[in-house]
C-alpha cells in the first residue's frame, strides 16, 4: 500500500453512511451480502447506497460479484489489513514496546517485528 491508496480508503470511509455500511459488512464477513439488503438492515435508500457502494467499491474497501441479478458486497478484508499494517509499518521507529497494546489489539506485532 501506498500514501495515494491510503488515502483514498480513508476518504471513501470519511462519510457516516459509507463508514456504517463498512463496519456492516465487517461484521456479515467475507461472504458479504446483497446490495437490496444492506439497503433493507441499514435503512438507505436503495439509490443513494448504491452511490456509497460505488464509492467504497473504488477506493478497495470493498469486494462486488455478481450473483445472477443481485450484486453482493463484502469487507475486503485483505485491503483492511493492507492499510493497517502500512499506518503501523513504522511504529514508534521499531520500538516495539510503546506499542504493544495497538500491536496486540491488531495482532500485527509480528509484522512489525519482521521489518525491524
Amino acid at each position: 500500500m501506498d500514501d495515494t491508496r491510503a488515502i483514498e480508503a480513508f476518504a471513501a470511509l470519511a462519510q457516516p453512511t459509507r463508514m456504517s455500511v463498512f463496519r456492516h459488512l465487517v461484521k456479515v464477513g467475507p461472504s458479504g451480502m446483497p446490495a437490496l439488503e444492506i439497503s433493507r438492515q441499514l435503512k438507505i435508500v436503495p439509490s443513494t447506497l448504491s452511490g456509497h457502494l460505488s464509492i467504497l467499491r473504488r477506493s478497495g474497501m470493498l469486494i462486488a460479484t455478481r450473483h445472477q441479478r443481485e450484486i453482493h458486497y463484502a469487507a475486503n478484508l485483505a485491503t483492511v489489513n493492507e492499510l493497517i499494517a502500512f499506518l503501523l509499518a513504522d511504529c514508534c521507529n521499531g520500538q516495539i514496546g510503546h506499542c504493544g497494546d495497538i500491536l496486540s489489539l491488531l495482532d500485527l506485532g509480528r509484522a512489525v517485528e519482521n521489518k525491524v
